[in-house]
């Protein structure tokens, strides 16, 4: 069945019954990408508070911003 099909039904469905499949969907696409992610084990993740070369080239960008006419 293509997505073409089945799109029309998708469409016609209550808020909460979508709600349901996204659900259901999500787990589907977590089984087939089975062992990216692997539970009790930490992955790194890049957070913009310790950025302080990007904030300085975004202060002086948005400094340089003022200064023009």
């Amino acid at each position: 069945m293509s997505l073409t099909e089945v799109l029309p039904d998708v469409q016609s469905l209550s808020r909460p019954d979508k709600i349901r499949l996204l659900q259901i969907l999500a787990q589907e696409l977590d089984r087939d990408e089975d062992g990216l992610i692997e539970p009790a084990r930490s992955y790194p993740v890049w957070s913009p508070d310790t950025a302080f070369t990007a904030a300085a080239a975004l202060l002086q960008a948005l400094e340089d911003e003022k200064g023009r006419p």
